[in-house]
């Protein structure tokens, strides 16, 4: 077998190496040190060596022979490279045999693929999650950078993925995250019977009030394969984790891959947008108001959940609840018919009528329907009149308020003189 080719090259350069040598002593003669060089207990040269002609011969024809050997070498290590490629060559075909295969119907004879081996699969498995601080669906914002507060830290799995795969990705501003719509009620329908899910081919759209458009010229959820695509603010890298701002993204998302965001590629100058979505301010409301009962139940469930918090104080949390409901949160159907809220859920539970006895949630005639908003382990409560004016009224711990991940103050010697 032949030598590995960094070792072939290590032998070709040695002989390289003696070619150059004895080339010189023929070509230099005078190299060859003379007899008055030498002590008088030791023999001079020989005339022969003196004379420098039969030297000179004699490696001429060693250095033919090197660069006989020289050319043998070469030749091996060409035939060592091309034997490599091939079985390169030769592991894509078997893999790709073996796709093939697995995806025969069992029994058959022939090598009949099924409908469902139309396209291949390929099976992904999630690299990282991420805890943050939306807890629930409801009130995660509809697009990343909109809520600039929104943080989030992203963990990843140090089984599947090293530190040093992080290493450099602080120096960008800004990473896309790949991700799983693992909320999607229809998820095992999807990939357990693929034929029995069906997909809709048009999806309402909040800005167009509940009219449809084609799934894929949406961002919605609910798509062939449910894979999302955000940015968000890289704010420090810290071992297997990152802290970000900026996400839309709901607690215990599974994250596929992390890219750096290349302004110069990723941002299209004159891109351009269908006329629906140029409206500005289509989804904003008029004005968000704190009532004095909200900022003392704040300061009550801040002392509970601070220390697990990504928020320095009670205040900047604030400075988020203001920020998420800025944009109407509610689904269609809750801005629709928002009188049935208070009698039928959504999917995920957290919106509809608070059944607790205290008068801030039993009040239901001056501005209508007790919405909720989850934020780091605390229930926001607020209303909504018909002019889009937002009172936000109370503030109470969830059951499951305890967090496990490092808070605000893990992060802030990591951040240095930089501010979240």
């Amino acid at each position: 077998m032949a030598p590995p080719r960094s070792l072939a090259g290590a032998a070709i350069a040695a002989t390289a190496a003696a070619i150059i040598l004895s080339c010189n002593l023929s070509l230099f003669p005078h190299l060859i040190v003379s007899s008055s060089k030498f002590p008088a207990s030791t023999s001079p040269p020989s005339p022969t060596c003196l004379s420098g002609y039969p030297t000179g011969l004699f490696y001429r024809r060693k250095c033919a022979r090197l660069a006989a050997r020289v050319r043998e070498l070469e030749a091996s290590l060409a035939v060592t490279a091309e034997k490599a490629a091939a079985e390169r060559r030769g592991r894509v075909r078997a893999q790709q045999s073996l796709r093939a295969l697995s995806q025969l119907e069992p029994g058959s004879d022939e090598a009949r693929p099924t409908k469902a081996a139309a396209s291949a699969s390929y099976p992904l498995v999630p690299i990282g999650t991420v805890e943050s601080c939306f807890s629930t669906r409801n009130g995660t914002p509809r697009q990343p950078l909109v809520v600039t507060l929104a943080r989030a830290t992203l963990v990843l799995d140090p089984a599947r993925v090293p530190a040093a795969a992080l290493e450099g990705l602080a120096s960008y501003s800004h990473c896309w995250i790949l991700y799983v719509f693992h909320l999607n009620t229809d998820l095992d329908k999807l990939w357990k019977d693929p034929a029995r899910s069906k997909l809709k081919a048009k999806v309402r759209v909040p800005r167009l009030k509940g009219g449809k458009m084609g799934v894929l010229a949406t961002r919605s959820p609910h798509r062939p394969n449910p894979i999302g695509l955000s940015v968000a603010k890289v704010e420090a890298v810290n071992g297997h984790t990152l802290l970000l701002s900026g996400v839309d993204l709901v607690d215990g998302t599974p994250v596929l891959d992390i890219k750096p965001y290349l302004p110069y590629s990723d941002s299209v100058k004159g891109a351009a947008v269908p006329s629906w979505l140029e409206v500005d301010g289509a989804l904003a409301v008029e004005s968000v108001h704190f009532s004095e009962h909200f900022i003392s139940a704040l300061s009550t469930c801040w002392m509970h959940v601070q220390q697990m918090s990504l928020y320095a104080s009670a205040d900047e949390f604030q400075d988020l609840i203001k920020q998420a409901l800025s944009w109407d949160i509610r689904s269609i159907s809750q801005r629709n018919r928002p009188h049935q809220v208070s009698v039928e859920a959504d999917a995920n539970g957290h919106c509809g009528e608070d059944t607790d006895d205290d008068h801030h949630h039993r009040d239901t005639g001056r501005y209508g329907v007790v919405y909720h908003l989850h934020l780091e382990g605390i229930d926001v409560s607020y209303r909504i009149d018909q002019g889009s004016n937002i009172f936000v009224e109370d503030a109470t711990l969830l059951p499951d308020a305890v967090q496990k991940r490092h808070g605000y103050l893990a992060w802030r010697d990591k951040l240095g003189s930089s501010v979240l």
